[in-house]
């Protein structure tokens, strides 16, 4: 028998994806991702994408590179109606799979936002942790020698990286720049899921372990930097990072406050059913049983049966049992009540992942003893805070943009000596 050839490997398994075979497409999968990543997982990631970039028009030609243990990563382009994506596979010599993943690729390269002031910082690199799941991060420091605040920036779910980066859009680069050329120190890293991907293959991973060393590492770095005040130092978390920043300051005392940008407060599992619901009346022909399928996982993460050796594939998104395990014992909103620190919550209202009915409720009524907490919706926002109109679509998420400035502006103000807390709209 013939060696297989990785590049046609990739290309079947896209026409298996555009074709809806994902059955006969998880047949493929190497005993290593059959054991986090189900047929109706994948099935789902695809209705995401479609949804976002319209039918499938063209496939490219595969990009083939070595990624080591026997592995090639093979990249091959898809070309949408109204965008692209790629799939990136890692796939043996026998022709299965040991890794896949659909990514984003928008038109042109990140370009700064109209609100970025870059003559007024600098940004070196730095590396965030120790030892083998240290991760690459960036410090953006304002000119001048004032003692000023710190911003310290979690991203959202997934395996993405310090700019949250999503085809050709990084909202959390646009923060970085806005609020560094505002007077604003920030430290952003990439996730310990994106620098070291096998974590979460790792007997035992949770939620915490993705966040919380590394987030609490960076606030201390920050502290060190020139001309940063180390008790002005806060967290901000976008979407699951933010549902997890309370934790954070559980965990780091020194953290002076919260600012939460679409936090999730709802459980985690039944946003993916509602989401999923969501996108399935956007697309109906494209659903197919992704509905019942993630509906049966999240009542399993409900159920008594759930234990860490429950397998990933059974399972939401692809996550271990140990993950939902952890997440499913966390209360953010409570946690964040007992942290006692000052917190700025923000929400689009035009969101549809974390949602001002599911997610923003649960926040205002929870923390609506606490002093010192600000909220503050906009009307036109969606879950990256870009503005925009109508039923919010994952297809907008595709043009290059960015961030909403005032966004940035009012995290700026919130963050002046005396007034956090005090914003008001």
């Amino acid at each position: 028998m013939g060696e297989i050839d990785p590049a046609g490997t990739a290309v079947a398994v896209v026409e298996m994806a555009r074709a809806g075979r994902f059955a006969e497409l998880a047949e493929r999968f190497a005993p290593v991702l059959r054991a986090v990543v189900s047929a109706e997982t994948v099935r789902l990631a695809w209705l995401t994408e479609v949804t976002r970039n319209g039918a499938v028009r063209a496939v490219g030609t595969p990009a083939i590179e070595p990624a080591g243990d026997g592995l090639v990563r093979v990249s091959v382009p898809v070309e949408c109606e109204s965008g692209g994506l790629h799939l990136i596979m890692s796939v043996d010599g026998a022709g299965r799979l040991h890794g896949l993943r659909l990514v984003s690729g928008g038109t042109g390269g990140w370009e700064p936002p109209a609100y970025a002031r870059p003559g007024r910082f600098t940004e070196h690199e730095v590396t965030i942790g120790e030892g083998p799941l240290a991760v690459g991060g960036t410090v953006s420091l304002p000119h001048g020698r004032r003692r000023r605040a710190g911003v310290v920036l979690l991203g959202g779910g997934g395996p993405i990286d310090r700019d949250g980066t999503s085809g050709a859009n990084k909202p959390l680069k646009d923060l970085a720049w806005g609020l560094a050329g505002r007077g604003v120190a920030v430290a952003r890293f990439d996730k310990v899921t994106h620098a070291h991907g096998r974590m979460l293959t790792t007997p035992g991973f949770t939620v915490a372990d993705e966040y919380v060393p590394h987030a609490v590492a960076a606030v201390r770095l920050l502290q060190r930097q020139p001309g940063v005040d180390p008790a002005r130092v806060f967290v901000a978390g976008h979407s699951l990072g933010g549902k997890v920043a309370p934790r954070v300051a559980a965990a780091e005392p020194s953290v002076a406050g919260l600012i939460l940008l679409a936090a999730e407060a709802q459980p985690m599992h039944h946003s993916a059913v509602r989401v999923i619901r969501y996108l399935a009346a956007l697309a109906p022909d494209l659903a197919g049983s992704a509905v019942e399928e993630i509906t049966r996982q999240a009542a399993l993460v409900d159920g008594p049966d759930l234990t860490a050796a429950t397998p990933a594939g059974l399972l939401p998104l692809g996550l271990p049992g140990s993950y939902w395990l952890d997440l499913r014992d966390y209360d953010p909103v409570s946690t964040a009540a007992a942290a006692g620190r000052p917190m700025l919550v923000l929400q689009g209202a035009r969101d549809y992942q974390v949602t001002v009915d599911d997610d923003l409720a649960r926040w205002r009524a929870g923390l609506a003893g606490p002093p010192r907490v600000t909220f503050r919706v906009y009307p036109a926002a969606n879950h990256l805070f870009f503005p925009g109109s109508g039923r919010s679509t994952p297809a907008e998420y595709e043009p290059p943009q960015h961030v909403d400035p005032r966004v940035v502006a009012d995290i700026t103000r919130w963050l002046r000596p005396g007034l956090a807390g005090l914003l008001r709209h």
